[in-house]
């Protein structure tokens, strides 16, 4: 299959393994070009990956373009989507969809209106581990989940990211930084959730570079920092989540589902590998289970091959707008009911797609 002609809007970090990824293990979209609003980037990821550097407004004037991958900061993502939606392209983003449900709503109903696909990171959904966590619910490994239990935490970015303030100001904080992996993860795995419940603190006004320029000095925290929730699924299981920039260590799981047969311990959903351990009685231990596709390292850029695939085929794809836009409601709940007190109930949903089917080679898979 001849790759779908793409154009990546953002050429920061993560950029380079978008570019990597989809010239050498994913043949269904093929990088032309890049544009960033630090020309400088645009023509450094140019030179590095042989494509043209370009301005947003050449790109999207492009008629040989057909799909953007935006790779902007968070809070550029409702515009830049709406923006190539509007120019004809099709559109895989960075997560999160957008910053309020408002412009998820209007990025969905813009694309549907002009027959256009659009998907969204976290792509690791895609991946070995997950993937792997999935076919054993699928089977029926450990029965009907009843409830699960997933955990992130760290003692924040500033220790290392040299501009780190960001991370500490609103529409983001852990839950909307960290969040999108766990609670994608977790839709995949649960379906969709219903209500949520939250509460949240900022056990610091003001936090310490730790890294760059301005280690040793403060910047201000405007946002909460420690987000605990329980999540309450349309299927009856409930999660208890933890998302946390306030913890040196823990020794927790990162995830795990418990159900009427067993416990499944699902691994990081950030990364792509696994172990995935199951208990069940008979076995009496956990016991690990042999990973179901080859995609076990760095393979972000495997969700926009993917909807590349499906633009052709027709066929669906697994980090599509529906899931995005569902997740970006749970997010935005739990800040909401953490700032509120009160539970909040949930109107978007999401279909629970089927998991990739098992043990193909990464050739095999087309995308």
């Amino acid at each position: 299959m001849a790759g779908i002609k793409a154009g990546i809007i953002g050429c920061g970090v993560i950029s380079e393994i978008y570019f990597k990824n989809l010239r050498d293990r994913f043949h269904s979209v093929e990088i032309t070009c890049c544009a960033d609003a630090f020309e400088p980037k645009a023509r450094e990821r140019a030179d590095q990956f042989g494509v043209e550097a370009v301005t947003v407004e050449h790109m999207l004037r492009d008629p040989g373009v057909k799909m953007v991958i935006d790779l902007t900061n968070p809070a550029s993502h409702a515009d830049v989507i709406l923006s190539a939606l509007r120019a004809g392209k099709h559109v895989y983003t960075e997560k999160p969809l957008a910053l309020t449900l408002e412009d998820a709503d209007r990025i969905a109903a813009e694309a549907s209106r002009r027959g256009l696909v659009v998907g969204c990171a976290p792509d690791t959904i895609l991946c070995a581990g997950i993937q792997t966590a999935c076919f054993a619910l699928e089977s029926g490994w450990i029965g009907r989940p009843l409830s699960a239990t997933a955990f992130w935490s760290s003692r924040g970015h500033e220790r290392w990211h040299t501009n780190p303030a960001f991370y500490y100001q609103p529409g983001c904080g852990p839950h909307m930084d960290m969040g999108p992996y766990y609670v994608t993860a977790l839709c995949m795995l649960l379906g969709s959730f219903q209500r949520v419940h939250a509460v949240s603190r900022r056990p610091y006004e003001r936090r310490i570079f730790g890294a760059g320029p301005n280690k040793g000095k403060t910047f201000p925290v405007e946002t909460d920092t420690h987000y605990s929730a329980l999540l309450e699924t349309v299927n009856g299981a409930t999660v208890n989540l933890m998302l946390s920039f306030d913890i040196w260590a823990n020794s927790l799981p990162r995830m795990e589902i418990y159900g009427t047969a067993g416990t499944l311990s699902v691994p990081d959903p950030n990364a792509c590998d696994g172990p995935v351990k199951i208990y069940t009685p008979a076995s009496g231990a956990f016991e690990t289970l042999p990973l179901v596709n080859p995609f076990r390292e760095n393979a972000r850029g495997i969700g926009a091959a993917q909807m590349a695939k499906s633009i052709e085929t027709g066929e669906p794809f697994l980090a599509n707008v529906d899931l995005a836009r569902h997740v970006l409601e749970v997010l935005l709940a739990i800040d909401e009911s953490a700032r509120t007190g009160k539970p909040v109930e949930c109107r978007t949903r999401c279909v629970h797609s089927a998991p990739l089917a098992v043990g193909q080679t990464e050739a095999e898979w087309d995308f």
